[in-house]
């Protein structure tokens, strides 16, 4: 089973997040650059930070060298900090914003509804049996990705179409930036961080996806913002 991609469309991603539980006063929201001024258009507070990624030899050649560093130390992952794992492909998106959405319930109230029910029932299990949660019994989320995979601005591709690009979020949680991949087998730890911060120190990190691939172009960042 593979999934049709969630567009990386901040139009599409809020209609979606809104569809399965998260109060409209929450959006995704279009960020435009790397550069202060360009933060600075971003509405805050902003919770998370999605950024899209192509998947070239050297996006996959870092990521394996950091598992294969993860693996080597014998990191653990932190119990306060909610991953899961991508256990479909093409799901990475719908992924991606339920990592920027659990992990700030502090700041976020879930309406009664499909998300609140899967993180009550994801909240205790582990970082693959959450992933399998997803897509064995959370098919309110799924519908609501596939249907919504349809409505971007581009033609959407083939179920089992080969996609080249993958998301992942940025959250601020207790005083460090986490980076959440469900491809990945633990949250990455990117130093110190806060709420204020998080736009800023994840936009950091992202800087650096793109240095590693300067002849790439392919990047987009959306912001999970209040919805002025």
């Amino acid at each position: 089973m593979a999934l049709v991609p969630l567009e990386s469309n901040p139009e599409v991603m809020s209609k979606f997040i809104h569809q399965i539980g998260v109060p409209s006063k929450w959006i995704l929201h279009d960020v435009y650059g790397l550069d202060q001024e360009l933060l600075q258009m971003v509405p805050r507070p902003a919770l998370a930070l999605i950024l899209l990624y192509p998947e070239s030899e050297k996006a996959q050649a870092y990521n394996a060298e950091l598992e294969a560093k993860i693996k080597e130390e014998g990191l653990e992952a932190p119990k306060n900090v909610f991953h899961m794992q991508q256990c479909v492909p093409n799901a990475c998106g719908t992924v991606a914003l339920i990592h920027a959405i659990i992990n700030n319930l502090d700041k976020i109230e879930l309406e009664d509804g499909i998300l609140k029910n899967f993180y009550e029932e994801a909240k205790d299990l582990s970082f693959a049996d959450r992933g399998k949660l997803l897509m064995n019994t959370a098919s309110e989320i799924i519908d609501a990705h596939e249907q919504l995979a349809q409505e971007g601005q581009t033609a959407a591709p083939q179920e089992n179409a080969p996609v080249y690009h993958h998301f992942v979020a940025f959250v601020a949680k207790d005083g460090s930036l986490w980076e959440l991949d469900g491809r990945k087998s633990i949250p990455i730890n990117h130093g110190p961080a806060t709420e204020e911060t998080m736009l800023e120190n994840a936009a950091n990190v992202c800087g650096q996806y793109m240095e590693r691939d300067p002849e790439e172009v392919r990047f987009t960042m959306i912001a999970l913002v209040a919805n002025e």
